[in-house]
C-alpha cells in the first residue's frame, strides 16, 4: 500500500500528489490518502472514478477523511505516453501552442486574498500539470508575479525549465517600477505580445 498525507495542505495539493502516487505504481496496488477536507475528498473522488479505479472514502472525523483507492491495472509506459500525447493534442488543437496570459497578480473578482490564493494555485497546478504551455504572458499586474517577492517564482521556474517561454511586458514593469526585481523570464513589448496570442492555438487567460 501507498500512503498519501493531505492533511493540512491547500487545494490541489492533495489532488497532485495522489496523481503523482498513483503514476509512479509499476504493479497494481492500493494507495491510502488522507485528507483533512470535503472539497479535497470530491476531486480525489472525481478523479479515481475517471480513470476507471474503485475508491471508497471512511469520515474519520468532521476533518479527518481516508481515500482508498484500488489500481487493478498499470498502463505500459507506452500507454502513458500515447494518453499524454492525446491530451495535448486535444487540448491545444494539435499544434501545442497553448499560451497562457496573465493581466493580475489576482483570479477572478472578489475577494483580494482569495484571488491571489487561486492564482498561486492556478500556476502551481499548470507546473504539475502533464501538460505544459508553450509560453506564459504576464502584464499590467500580473507582472508582479515574475518579480521579487512573488510566491510563485518557484513553480514559475519549475515551468521554464520545463521547457516554458515566460515573458513579462516591459512597460508594465517600468510602471510598477520593478523592472530591476524581475527574477525568471524575459522582458517583451506589446508587439510581440499581440503576435504570441494570434499565433496560439489555444490562449488561456486565468
Amino acid at each position: 500500500m501507498v500512503k498519501v498525507n493531505g492533511m493540512g495542505k491547500n487545494c490541489p495539493i492533495p489532488l497532485i500528489e495522489t496523481k503523482k502516487a498513483v503514476k509512479a505504481l509499476t504493479s497494481p496496488d492500493t494507495v491510502e490518502v488522507m485528507v483533512d477536507n470535503n472539497m479535497a475528498v470530491k476531486n480525489i473522488t472525481r478523479f479515481a472514478t475517471d480513470s476507471g479505479y474503485k475508491i471508497t472514502t471512511d469520515k474519520i472525523s468532521d476533518k479527518e477523511y481516508k481515500l482508498t483507492i484500488e489500481v487493478a491495472e498499470i498502463k505500459s509506459e507506452e500507454e502513458k505516453k500515447m494518453a499524454e500525447s492525446c491530451a495535448a493534442c486535444g487540448a491545444t488543437d494539435n499544434t501545442g501552442n497553448v499560451v497562457v496570459a496573465i493581466g493580475s497578480d489576482k483570479m477572478g473578482c472578489g475577494d483580494e486574498k482569495l484571488g491571489k490564493n487561486l492564482m498561486k494555485a492556478f500556476i502551481y497546478s499548470l507546473s504539475q500539470a502533464e501538460v505544459h504551455p508553450k509560453t506564459m504572458l504576464f502584464y499590467n499586474g500580473g507582472a508582479n508575479l515574475t518579480c521579487e517577492g512573488s510566491l510563485s517564482l518557484p513553480d514559475l521556474e519549475n515551468l521554464k525549465e520545463l521547457g516554458t517561454k515566460i515573458y513579462t511586458c516591459g512597460t508594465c514593469l517600468d510602471f510598477y517600477g520593478l523592472k530591476e526585481k524581475l527574477k525568471v523570464g524575459e522582458v517583451t513589448n506589446m508587439y510581440d505580445i499581440v503576435s504570441t496570442m494570434e499565433s496560439a492555438s489555444l490562449v488561456i487567460r486565468p
